[in-house]
């Protein structure tokens, strides 16, 4: 029996939690499948053990684990394989498919362009932007943003779109804070690049409120977030999930 487990981040806030586990029912009405179990990679639980004996427990034999990661690092690359190894172990009749993080996907650079839009405010032809990563010790990451920061660029005219991170490798949002005090900036869009409320959104609204930036030239715009584009993004990634799983069944079907 197929069941599907989405793994959140998790945080030590509890909006934060909340706003994963709303957006997570309001994906699963969109998907037929009867089992659906949501986890956290640290500081709530479930965790992805407990998360995949959740879905045992309800019949399941095989179970897309699908990751609600912005992008591809560490938790994807190492954390998620090394809890499902574990998993397995207990439950060695379950076979487990791996999805992938949302990536690089033009739903969420719409999406960025929609939260600076929410600003309403005149977006003058001097306006840049100021993307912010969770960030990792993984280079991809820079890469990914990299790229990310190019597509909004062109694709929304704007003169400038920089990516930072709040730790690990790349350009650090600190720094990126005392360059802007340093220059004169006309105006300058500063986008999160998160899906949930937590401490580091927190945070990067402390630390702007305590540069005293002048608010009609430094905008603070709101995370990612839940929105509708993220969620196709995720209904995706989970139907890659359940695809994969179709895959291997033909190849052994072949064999």
């Amino acid at each position: 029996m197929q069941a599907i487990l989405y793994i959140g981040h998790g945080t030590r806030l509890k909006q934060g939690v909340e706003e994963a586990l709303q957006f997570i029912e309001a994906v699963k009405q969109q998907i037929p499948i009867e089992i659906q179990e949501i986890a956290f990679l640290e500081l709530v639980e479930p965790d992805i053990v407990q998360g995949v004996g959740r879905c045992v427990a309800q019949g399941a034999t095989t179970i897309a684990i699908v990751p609600l990661l912005l992008l591809t690092a560490q938790h994807a690359k190492e954390d998620i394989p090394l809890e499902i190894e574990k998993a397995q172990q207990l439950y060695p009749h379950v076979q487990f498919t791996l999805g992938r993080p949302f990536g690089i996907h033009d739903k969420l650079i719409a999406t960025i362009y929609k939260r600076i839009q929410e600003q309403q405010i005149e977006i003058s032809h001097e306006a840049e932007v100021l993307l912010i990563g969770r960030g990792s010790s993984d280079t991809a990451v820079v890469r990914d943003m990299q790229e990310i920061s190019e597509h909004v660029r062109s694709k929304f005219g704007f003169s400038s779109v920089k990516a930072c991170f709040l730790y690990g490798a790349g350009p650090a949002f600190q720094d990126a804070l005392e360059a802007i005090k340093e220059r004169n900036v006309k105006q300058l869009f500063i986008v999160p690049y998160l899906l949930f409320s937590g401490l580091l959104s927190k945070g990067i609204e402390k630390d702007i409120r305590a540069s005293e930036f002048d608010c009609s030239r430094v905008i603070l715009c709101s995370s990612l977030g839940y929105d509708d584009n993220v969620q196709q993004v995720l209904i995706e990634r989970v139907q890659e999930a359940l695809q994969i799983r179709g895959d291997m069944n033909d190849k052994a079907k072949e064999q």
